[in-house]
């Protein structure tokens, strides 16, 4: 029998649809039994569609420019990272 850590590990393999046949149905059997690991899956299940709906674009340069200077504390020093 599964454990919900032995589910929460593979959750994402079973979502993808990637496992072969015997895991997914440990998988679906210990989803039968246990009320948590349901909720997890269900809320891992929204959140994959919720961020697949996100439209995400490139920043600008110049916010680019800043993030590189702040991650590297290279803030001040006149020029972009790597130059």
């Amino acid at each position: 029998m599964l454990t919900c850590r032995d589910l929460t590990e593979r959750a994402s393999d079973l979502l993808d649809g990637g496992l072969p046949l015997r895991a997914r149905l440990s998988l679906r059997v210990h989803l039968t039994l246990c009320g948590m690991c349901r909720a997890y899956v269900d809320q891992l299940r929204k959140t994959r569609r919720l961020l697949g709906r996100q439209r995400l674009d490139a920043p600008d340069r110049a916010t680019e420019d800043d993030l590189i200077e702040r991650m590297t504390g290279r803030a001040g020093l006149g020029g972009a990272a790597g130059q």
